[in-house]
């Protein structure tokens, strides 16, 4: 059967272990398997602009032995009127796997449900769980172990937030989310990741309770992409909600700073902090192409 990964949920805390694992070798150079996806076609769609997921899928799908396919919605007819099931089975017939960076989960959702091959979410407005892997990765290497972390995440719950949420559920360390009223992550996911979690999984207004002796914080932009029109109003509502040095005296002292980028430095996140001697930010980056590589020769191997 083929296997999706459109959330945190599609792996096991048992394969997101091992899929770490596999990561922090493949950084290591410790790699015996060479090219496993040699012959191998992974098509990329990406309906939003991006940096880090484009280059770390292409570099990484092109180091495993494979190939990308690049393509917008402007060079498919998806832009033309084709159905994404029509699209979907089309590209089932000449690609080994495909990853879609879109808005609506649910178009990633009746994409997958039609392809005849793994699908991967890039990022949706709902999900961004392979962000989530290099997070993990990230935090393994740092501190050297998941189970049992403080991790505080201040900000916007957004998709990035719902899929640590997810992991947090996951991996058993404690999550402790800070946002202003009308900014919670999405409830489905909190109540499902809640019960099902015997770590603490906490939604809480003020920043620097969820910051006080935390392993780990993170933060992400304010206003996300399609948001601009409200950047004034919503910047006005965030701006108690800012990673800066008064917030990292509260955490411990070895606390590790993630922001999964791009940064607006001076609103989310101060230049002193994110350049600082805390700051895991630029390795976190990196590790999305370690962690996409593991996932990649899970999936298609």
């Amino acid at each position: 059967m083929k296997r999706d990964f459109l959330t945190v949920w599609d792996l096991s805390s048992h394969e997101v272990a091992g899929l770490l694992e596999r990561a922090i070798a493949m950084k290591a150079g410790k790699d015996s398997r060479a090219c496993p996806i040699l012959g191998k076609s992974v098509g990329l769609i990406f309906e939003k602009p991006s940096t880090r997921t484009r280059v770390s899928f292409e570099v990484g799908i092109y180091q495993l032995g494979g190939q990308t396919v690049c393509m917008s919605p402007a060079e498919l007819q998806l832009g033309r009127g084709e159905t994404i099931g029509d699209t979907a089975q089309a590209l089932s017939r000449y690609l080994n796997a495909i990853v879609i960076r879109t808005s609506a989960h649910e178009r990633l959702d009746t994409f997958a449900q039609t392809a005849s091959i793994p699908v991967i979410n890039g990022l949706s407005d709902k999900h961004h769980p392979c962000q989530t892997l290099a997070d993990l990765m990230t935090m393994q290497e740092q501190k050297g172990r998941l189970k049992g972390l403080k991790v505080a995440f201040v900000g916007d719950g957004n998709n990035v937030c719902n899929s640590l949420i997810e992991a947090a559920s996951r991996m058993e360390f404690n999550l402790s989310v800070a946002c202003p009223e009308g900014f919670e992550p999405d409830q489905e996911i909190f109540a499902r990741a809640s019960a099902a979690s015997q770590s603490k999984i906490l939604v809480m207004r003020n920043p620097h309770e969820a910051a006080q002796m935390a392993d780990v914080i993170y933060t992400d932009v304010w206003v996300s992409m399609g948001q601009e029109r409200n950047a004034g109003e919503k910047k006005e509502k965030f701006r108690d909600y800012q990673v800066n040095s008064r917030l990292l005296s509260g955490a411990k002292s070895d606390v590790a700073v993630l922001h999964c980028l791009p940064a607006h430095r001076g609103e989310e996140i101060t230049a002193d902090v994110m350049d600082g001697p805390n700051s895991w930010v630029f390795d976190q980056a990196e590790n999305r192409l370690h962690a996409q590589k593991a996932l990649l020769e899970m999936i298609l191997s």
